[in-house]
């Protein structure tokens, strides 16, 4: 049976008001309009983002709204002016996009669409600022263009990325963000050296994924540095060599690492979003050659304060959006290095629920018990 140009009926789990549990619901999910797929989602995964939000901690409260940016599924069916994509392709939606026509798109140093970079208040498809689902008429609101807690979601073609058909989404799915981020913030913009020492601040998801780009980049020294030691234990499961708990010590961990390394680090990577681990992160790196990377996102009333010194010294501070991947054009690679056994995404993944216990993996995030728990959608 067909359904292509036509309203489809499935289960999506919904955020009625900040903090509360989700509610499995029966939405109707409009057909895309130009420039627009529509994916049938078999996995998705819970990242910390998703759970910011839903608390409400971040920019603008908007509500009734369908969570979810990590998955994978199949294309159902496109909209108009959509050429790249048919019905059946395997693909990960995505936060950020690529429209493949603006400056940053066409730019080999950027990854920052000007159409469709990430935008967490907007609630609705740019082409006719409409939301695609609704209840009994009611619209429920889309979340970072992509809305995966739903069987189905419409989401803008630039979003969408391609991938091998014998992928198992289970897996790659978790390539949709976290993951990636972290995995590019070492590979595509710290590029160390084989055989440099990498540390890594913060061992959450997208920092161990960090720790993984060192491994593979072939690092021989990967120093974790988080204020929990009980994730030590696990991080040398993504290549970390040891480890530094700021909080064991009366100087700043800067100066522990420069101690430990003979004058610091060739490379770090800011995994945290704290500003005293950004600050850190940049003046443990060594001078001459040293690079430090910020991933994580900021207070937005926070400051960063370093000597002028720290960068005459020619120390390098950069940032990175997304790992620097271009999501249709790069992602595709990245899942290609899993099918080839380069990259490890199994040790990633800590639970698996079946979609009508969406709530436990919310619990389990809160908890920290989980980097990522892959939802299946059919359960």
């Amino acid at each position: 049976m067909t359904t292509a140009g036509q309203v489809i009926r499935c289960r999506a789990a919904v955020a009625w008001e900040a903090g509360k549990p989700l509610v499995i619901e029966e939405v109707e999910v409009a057909p895309p309009q130009a420039n627009e797929v529509r994916l049938k989602i078999l996995y998705t995964s819970l990242c910390h983002t998703d759970v910011y939000f839903w608390e409400a901690k971040g920019q603008s409260p908007l509500f009734p709204r369908i969570y979810g940016h990590e998955a994978g599924g199949i294309v159902e069916s496109v909209g108009e002016g959509v050429t790249d994509l048919a019905p059946g392709d395997h693909v990960l939606p995505v936060f950020t996009g690529e429209c493949k026509e603006c400056d940053h798109c066409k730019s080999e140093e950027s990854n920052m669409c000007s159409l469709l970079r990430i935008n967490t208040d907007r609630g609705v498809m740019l082409n006719d600022g409409q939301s695609r689902f609704s209840i009994n008429g009611q619209p429920i609101y889309h979340f970072v263009g992509t809305s995966t807690f739903s069987e189905y979601t419409v989401v803008h073609v630039g979003c969408v990325a391609k991938i091998n058909p014998l992928a198992p989404l289970d897996k790659v799915c978790v390539l949709s963000c976290g993951i990636s981020t972290g995995l590019g913030a070492t590979l595509n913009v710290a590029k160390p050296p084989k055989g440099s020492t990498v540390a890594v601040f913060g061992l959450g998801a997208v920092g161990l994924a960090a720790a993984e780009g060192a491994r593979i980049a072939g690092a021989s020294r990967i120093i974790g540095v988080d204020v929990n030691p009980k994730r030590f234990e696990e991080a040398k499961n993504f290549g970390c060599t040891e480890f530094v708990n700021p909080m064991d010590y009366d100087k700043p961990v800067q100066e522990v690492i420069a101690e430990i390394t003979d004058g610091g680090v060739d490379r770090s990577i800011e995994c945290t979003g704290n500003i005293n681990a950004m600050i850190s992160a940049f003046e443990c790196v060594h001078d001459g050659w040293g690079v430090a990377v910020l991933v994580g996102v900021p207070h937005k009333d926070a400051v960063f304060k370093t000597h002028p010194m720290n960068v005459l010294n020619e120390r390098t501070l950069k940032g990175t959006f997304f790992g620097n991947y271009k999501p249709r054009s790069d992602l595709p690679s990245v899942v290609e290095k899993y099918m080839n056994k380069e990259l490890e995404l199994e040790k990633f993944i800590t639970h698996q629920l079946p979609f009508s216990e969406i709530n436990k993996a919310f619990e389990y995030m809160l908890k920290g018990e989980s980097l990522r728990c892959i939802i299946r959608m059919d359960g």
